[in-house]
């Protein structure tokens, strides 16, 4: 198939800093289609149909003239966080022939003298500020597409909030054009200055001396949650999480969320594992929504609900964990019909009755049956003796 739709990364030297194979593409093509500051770095010469994204961005003008010649703008690189890898999801690459620039990321890497491969890339573009929380790590550098002109002062004030004020910002704006420029500072001491739309933010991590060092592995320490006392401790959520097993990609249910620390412990492991939170407590619903921006997973999608009745709808998940209402009717059988096959179910227990359940569960479907005991050394009298936890049961299975 001859493809029909040309994808043409645009830097800010404009179309200058095209090559030919861009340059004729858009001499060539009866529509082009962008953002109206792309548009505005063509030249007279181009003699086709300007047309800006509608609002709400929407993909249909494009698709509608499938098999006409158009070219759509984009900054950079336009399978980076573009509109090229929104059209690669609904046009066959038969169809379309991709030209990019030089990214934001790569231009910005260069300025910096940043070995690209090292540093971490994010956008806030239209995304939630909160994801940067979960990538806040002392040392690590990080590159962040900004939103707008405000972006900045915004992500100084969360870097101050999440104890990252010693860190290094700095904003480079209109990277690769006539306008370029840079400005910096510490985050704790960020003054605010007038910045352009149009710029990337560069951070050089710093933690403050007191504040608490959260790891990517399971098994975050229970202060790092607000709960109500329904949380899933932070030994056995590292048990958990180890037989759940999250791999990037994934999708899990976590049913009787609690304040969802499974969950979002889930969702860390890995950028792309994706999460739903199942729970029907409305005080609890708030303390999942505050927890997952404070730890950076903003996407945990919160289903407001009691299963089995809100399981119904839901994207069939590769793994489940069960932290409530297991004794609940039909909320076990729900679950494991639902569950992808080799999906792994794991339930905990904590009373006799939800034990009991368990126990006779896995006696019809299978599985393994395993009991944890966790104690912690607390003062008695003059001296210290182990204080016992509740003992908790976790079953562990594998659907065929």
């Amino acid at each position: 198939m001859t493809p029909w739709l040309t994808v043409v990364g645009i830097g800010e030297e404009g179309f200058k800093g095209l090559g030919k194979t861009a340059r004729r593409a858009l001499m060539a093509a009866g529509q082009v289609f962008g953002g109206q500051r792309q548009l505005d770095l063509l030249p007279v010469c181009i003699r086709a149909e300007r047309s800006t994204w509608p609002s709400p961005f929407s993909l249909k003008p494009v698709l509608e003239q499938r098999g006409t010649p158009i070219c759509v703008l984009a900054s950079g690189d336009p399978m980076l966080f573009g509109v090229g890898a929104s059209l690669a999801r609904q046009v066959s690459i038969d169809e379309m022939t991709i030209l990019p620039a030089p990214s934001s990321y790569s231009l910005a890497a260069a300025r910096m003298g940043w070995p690209l491969q090292d540093v971490v890339t994010l956008s806030v573009v239209a995304r939630p500020l909160a994801a940067l929380n979960a990538q806040l790590h002392n040392g690590v550098r990080l590159l962040v597409l900004s939103n707008d002109g405000s972006s900045p002062a915004a992500i100084a004030e969360l870097l101050r909030d999440r104890g990252f004020g010693p860190s290094r910002m700095t904003v480079l704006e209109h990277l690769g054009g006539i306008a370029e420029r840079r400005v910096e500072g510490m985050a704790g001491e960020w003054i605010d200055p007038p910045i352009a739309a149009l710029n990337l933010v560069a951070i050089d991590c710093r933690i403050d001396t007191n504040t608490p060092r959260l790891s990517l592995l399971a098994g975050l320490p229970d202060s790092a949650f607000e709960h109500d006392g329904q949380l899933t401790k932070r030994d056995v959520r590292a048990i958990t999480l180890a037989r759940l097993a999250p791999t990037p990609g994934e999708l899990l249910w976590d049913v009787g969320a609690g304040c969802g620390s499974i969950g979002i412990e889930w969702m860390r492991a890995h950028p792309s594992c994706r999460a739903l939170a199942i729970e029907a407590d409305e005080g609890r619903q708030l303390l999942i929504e505050h927890n997952r921006d404070a730890l950076g997973v903003p996407g945990l999608q919160l289903i407001r609900g009691s299963a089995p009745e809100a399981l119904s709808e839901l994207e069939a998940p590769d793994a489940i964990f069960i932290g409530g209402g297991v004794t609940r009717p039909g909320v076990l059988e729900a679950c494991w019909e639902r569950l992808r096959s080799g999906g792994r179910l794991v339930a905990n227990a904590v009373t006799l009755q939800s034990e009991a359940t368990l126990v006779l569960w896995r006696e019809q479907h299978g599985g393994e049956l395993t009991r944890i005991h966790v104690a912690q050394a607390r003062p008695l009298g003059e001296f210290d003796t182990w204080r016992q936890a509740l003992p908790i049961t976790l079953l562990e299975a594998v659907k065929p």
